[in-house]
């Protein structure tokens, strides 16, 4: 079935194909956002891993989705809404803001600060440099997070800051290989 030459034109000028690959590519990126987002929200409330998530010592498995931000910075979005979300769903609303806030600076300086060693790897290539070096700035900036516990929970701030740091230190390091074999395998930069 052919369209009428007035119809073909119209198509042309008005549904170019360009302007359908913006769209597309806008639902996609909307999408993709939204199924790292739900990801987060799901390994962080899934019982087993909620009972870690939380507190002054905790270790979040989705932290590994921070990661997505070095193959695409949409992901940046993308996780700071699921941070916000898991810290909705469980905590008060101070975490909401204090940890989507820090997640969204942290996690945009990480990846401005070490995308350049993205190429790059520790142990004969099975520790990408940008990965760890994110891991450990990361893990510094649970000084946050660590000052929210102790006005909102009277927890104490050094220990708070190290128990944070060294579970999210040890849930992005071993979230650094997983994030890098599958960024290897599948297309994250879209």
């Amino acid at each position: 079935m052919s369209l009428h030459p007035f119809a073909q034109a119209y198509y042309r000028r008005i549904l170019s194909p360009k302007e359908n690959l913006l769209k597309k590519s806008k639902t996609y990126d909307i999408v993709t956002i939204a199924i790292v987002a739900a990801l987060y929200v799901i390994l962080t409330m899934t019982p087993g891993l909620s009972a870690i998530s939380y507190g002054p010592i905790q270790f979040r498995v989705s932290e590994m989705l921070n990661f997505t931000a070095f193959f695409n910075k949409k992901y940046i979005i993308a996780v700071t809404i699921g941070c916000m979300i898991s810290n909705f769903l469980s905590f008060t609303w101070v975490d909401v803001i204090v940890g989507g806030l820090s997640t969204l600076v942290f996690l945009s300086l990480g990846v401005l600060l070490f995308d350049r060693f993205k190429k790059d790897y520790f142990w004969n290539g099975q520790l990408n440099k940008a990965f760890f070096f994110f891991a450990i700035f990361f893990s510094i900036s649970m000084f946050t997070i660590a000052l929210e516990l102790k006005f909102v929970a009277g927890t104490p701030f050094l220990l708070t800051w190290g128990t944070l740091a060294l579970g999210e230190f040890a849930s992005l390091f071993s979230g650094a290989f997983v994030m890098d074999k599958l960024g290897k395998r599948v297309d994250l930069s879209r």
